[in-house]
């Protein structure tokens, strides 16, 4: 059990900042949100990947670990793009 927590933080870490490598632009996120969505992204794709049977292979599960950066990247986009439209003046202004 903490082996696998161990093991979703780090993973999680990597694909967090891989996805913010691959997404063009700046993110204006923390490190640590980066990393809350690459611990949730790894997750994810560990259960997705374990329900198809894809994360029982022989060797680097690699399937598994490229649905974890997909996931990571569409998180890091959702929360990258909340962020961004959360900020500024809301609706008519008037000069």
């Amino acid at each position: 059990m903490i082996g696998a927590i161990v093991s979703a933080i780090i993973i999680g870490a990597i694909v967090g900042a891989l996805a913010r490598l691959i997404l063009p632009g700046k993110q204006n996120m923390s490190i640590g949100l980066t990393l809350i969505v690459g611990i949730v992204a790894a997750l994810l794709g560990t259960l997705i990947a374990q329900m198809f049977g894809w994360a029982d292979t022989k060797g680097i599960d690699w399937i598994e670990h490229i649905l974890q950066l997909v996931l990571a990247v569409i998180g890091v986009a959702i929360v990258a793009g909340a962020a961004k439209g959360s900020g500024g003046p809301r609706g008519r202004t008037t000069t």
